[in-house]
């Protein structure tokens, strides 16, 4: 899959069959429109192309606003939504800036400048709820209308539906700030994971391990850290953890900004994923998880983040949150339906991909 940042790019497919939207999550409702889009591509001979942005177009309004909370939560960060676009089968995926020039651009200019000059569509497939252009003037119909006026095909999927529930980010979203994974699971149609690269932290880990023996030969954690991110999901969970070894390890997780911690520290109160693996692998060693990139899978909520009173309260709720989840593990609920095929494609499109 070829990336692009820009519909001006070199390498861009001179024609193509393409879809639009946001897929933060890249749920079933998005699969299952990629995996329309793919066909009638190959139907008709052309490559297949998501569109999508980055930032989210809410986060840009509520940035130029200055009202931080109208900014969504994200499912997923940019990373994880290349990941699972790659998986889907695309050719290339366009991410467009979201900025002031293309917030601007009415319909008929979005469609001619972005659609047919700069991405040569020639089959353009949306969902029943499409709307684009400067104050979201455009619709189905006028982009229907404009395609048989102007020599490309639309077409309307219409919204998927697991048990008569709409799937949708807003839904994904919701499950997750509940806890409730499995939700989330039937909706993503796989585990909720994050990833993204091991990056060094303040190491409060190891002193905190000296006063706590139980938590075992160190407390190391996995720092993944996000700029700009409101996540859709905040807390502890039990997690399983994919590309340091052969095999997941367990863990415990807090995603979140951490408020027992000064948030003045190196994080600076940003949202941080910091993972602890319940049983560290020696061949590892003390720094063996730097700089790789590693998936969390998210499985079960074990509550809220919590301020606590002091690092002694601190290291005694840590071990009682590896307790809780080597009980979870133990029962055997903690057993992944995923594997470690996933994780290699991530790190393949890390690799290969590049926006251009």
């Amino acid at each position: 899959m070829k990336i692009f940042r820009g519909h001006r790019q070199t390498g861009l497919a001179p024609a193509c069959a393409l879809t639009i939207g946001n897929f933060d999550g890249v749920h079933r409702g998005h699969q299952a429109m990629l995996g329309l889009l793919r066909a009638e591509a190959a139907q008709r001979g052309l490559p297949s192309c998501a569109v999508t942005f980055e930032p989210h177009p809410r986060d840009y309004f509520a940035a130029a606003l200055q009202q931080p909370e109208l900014a969504p939560a994200r499912v997923g960060t940019m990373r994880d939504k290349l990941a699972q676009l790659r998986v889907c089968g695309l050719d290339q995926v366009v991410v467009l800036p979201f900025n002031q020039a293309l917030a601007s651009l009415s319909p008929q200019a979005f469609i001619d400048e972005v659609l047919l000059r700069g991405l040569g569509a020639r089959y353009v497939l949306v969902g029943d709820d499409f709307r684009f252009g400067a104050k979201r003037a455009g619709d189905y119909a006028l982009l229907d209308a404009a395609g048989q006026a102007q020599g490309f095909e639309v077409a309307r999927m219409n919204s998927y539906e697991v048990h008569g529930l709409r799937v949708s980010s807003t839904e994904v979203r919701a499950a997750l700030a509940a806890g409730d994974m499995p939700a989330a699971e039937r909706l993503l149609g796989r585990p909720y994971t994050i990833s993204g690269h091991v990056v060094h932290g303040r190491k409060l880990g190891r002193s905190l391990a000296e006063s706590a023996p139980s938590l075992g030969d160190g407390f190391r954690t996995l720092n993944l850290r996000f700029d700009h991110w409101k996540p859709a999901a905040s807390g502890i969970f039990a997690v399983l953890v994919h590309g340091l070894t052969d095999e997941p390890l367990q863990g415990v997780a807090n995603l979140g900004v951490r408020p027992s911690l000064d948030p003045n520290d190196v994080n600076r109160g940003r949202v941080l994923l910091e993972t602890h693996c319940l049983d560290w692998p020696a061949e590892l060693g003390t720094d063996g998880g730097y700089g790789k990139i590693i998936r969390v899978e998210l499985l079960l909520k074990l509550h809220d983040e919590l301020k606590y009173d002091g690092l002694e309260a601190l290291t005694a709720g840590i071990a009682k949150d590896c307790a809780d989840a080597r009980a979870f593990f133990a029962s055997g609920s903690g057993q992944s339906p995923s594997n470690s095929v996933a994780h290699e494609q991530t790190q393949r499109q890390t690799r290969r991909d590049r926006i251009r």
